[in-house]
């Protein structure tokens, strides 16, 4: 039987794709391809794999890591409480701590069939862009549903009704490999019900979103600007469909728009806004950033619920705590690759190339100078995204705008630590809204400026699709 590459070769030569001409041939790992975080990258693969500093911190710094551990672990409660430090929960909510949805700092899922509430998912809402909205869409992106705001939140505190619940159902969709295998994806229809204030607009839109894993964040924050926009030059000049672009947000401190790199779409420009709208929209909870509970006009009971604002109007989270939060969240480290030389894993790397997925999901970069924390600066990184917005077809389209992104755009998520998903959060749910059972889906959803990559995995034999997902599971 001839090898895997000769094979490879005989497929680009019979499906004449100039890509596979140009695409590299990985016979060994590349140097210190192992090390995805650079120096800050730590030895685990088991269940705490995503829950460790980065391994670069020294001892002196780790206390702060641990205190903003404590934060983002432990449950926030209902004001007026003895617990000080951690009261002012809601009144409206989707969990009650950071760790709710990033599970072991993980992947979030969408709920099952009889789950109460969607916790690691949250629904996104707006409505249509207009003229009259142009302010609020500068600065949130989006125009809020005018009852329910821009998230739906499924909890409340006693004397406070949640918004409603949500349940997700699937439609099948059958796919098939050339060589005749058929898998069958799903589609999912989101149903919001029971709803507590009232029919929503019309024109509302939906957006269901997992929560991401939590790995790397600092390090993303760290890749310098002109990097990111270098990926989106660079796919301009190349022509070949891929055309990425930044998403340009608000930015609450600063005051101005910026780069977006974190969220779904890029919707958020820095870690620490990611973590205020977190607080704000997931836990009700108020920061020197958004002194203000998320009640709309329509929700008296939810406006006049007690919090947990201090005696002097001190925000329900402290600015230190939030800086210890930032600071964890900062220096989650990523894990270290698994069998980055075994030969089926180089041989799917290989194939990652020919398809084109590297066009997308850009393997390294290597951090700014002036990074925010020292241990995460002149880091060479492998995060396998260029950060960039692309066109992901009608199949993945949740229709809804978000500052520039198109209701058919989504950032290139990260994919460094994606093979310990399972060990990690227990399941294999992946895409913004957890659809994908498992890798194979997930790469089967693209469409888009990602159609060709697609239809050439769709291409290849169950030998090559095994190399494919081997190397995608060592990431």
């Amino acid at each position: 039987m001839p090898s895997l590459p000769l094979r490879l070769s005989a497929l680009c030569l019979a499906l004449g794709l100039s890509a596979c001409d140009d695409a590299p041939r990985f016979t060994k790992a590349e140097p210190g391809e192992a090390r995805s975080g650079g120096s800050a990258t730590v030895n685990k693969s088991d269940r705490n794999a995503f829950s460790l500093p980065s391994a670069n911190l020294p001892p002196s710094r780790r206390v702060d890591f641990s205190v903003g551990n404590s934060f983002f672990r432990s449950p926030w409660v209902i004001a007026p409480s003895t617990t000080t430090a951690r009261d002012g929960l809601g009144p409206l909510f989707n969990t009650n701590a950071c760790q709710g949805c990033h599970i072991k700092d993980g992947r979030g899922h969408p709920p099952a069939p009889d789950a109460v509430n969607a916790v690691s998912m949250l629904v996104r809402l707006s409505i249509p862009d207009a003229p009259e909205f142009a302010k609020v869409i500068e600065q949130t992106g989006v125009v809020p549903e005018p009852v329910y705001g821009g998230q739906f939140q499924d909890m409340a505190v006693p004397g406070v009704a949640p918004e409603g619940k949500v349940r997700v159902e699937y439609t099948p969709v059958p796919v098939r490999f050339a060589d005749g295998t058929e898998v069958e994806l799903q589609q999912p229809v989101l149903q919001l019900t029971q709803l507590g204030y009232g029919p929503m607009h019309p024109d509302t839109r939906f957006s269901a979103r997992v929560a991401p894993p939590m790995i790397g964040l600092g390090l993303l924050e760290a890749i310098p600007e002109d990097a990111i926009l270098a990926n989106a030059a660079a796919q301009a000049k190349e022509g070949s469909g891929i055309s990425g672009r930044p998403n340009r947000v608000w930015d609450d401190a600063q005051q101005k728009t910026v780069l977006g790199r974190f969220g779904w779409k890029a919707g958020q420009p820095s870690l620490n806004q990611q973590n205020v709208h977190a607080f704000s929209g997931d836990m009700g909870l108020t920061t020197s950033l958004r002194p203000f509970d998320d009640c709309t006009d329509a929700q008296a009971a939810c406006k006049q619920a007690p919090n947990g604002n201090g005696p002097d109007g001190e925000p329900e989270v402290s600015d230190n705590i939030l800086r210890l939060v930032l600071f964890y969240s900062r220096n989650l480290a990523v894990p270290a690759r698994r069998g980055v030389d075994d030969p089926q894993v180089l041989a799917g790397k290989s194939l990652f190339f020919q398809a084109g997925c590297q066009s997308c999901h850009t393997p390294k970069y290597t951090t700014a100078a002036d990074a925010a924390e020292p241990e995460l600066a002149n880091q060479v990184i492998r995060p396998y995204s260029d950060l960039l917005l692309h066109d992901m077809g009608e199949g993945l389209a949740d229709h809804r705008t978000e500052f520039q992104a198109s209701g058919r755009e989504w950032r290139t998520p990260p994919l460094w630590g994606i093979g310990l998903t399972q060990t990690v959060s227990g399941h294999t749910r992946f895409l913004h809204d957890g659809r994908a059972r498992d890798l194979l889906e997930a790469v089967l959803w693209h469409g888009g400026e990602a159609q060709k990559a697609q239809q050439q995995v769709l291409s290849f034999n169950a030998e090559q699709r095994a190399a494919l997902l081997a190397f995608l599971n060592s990431l």
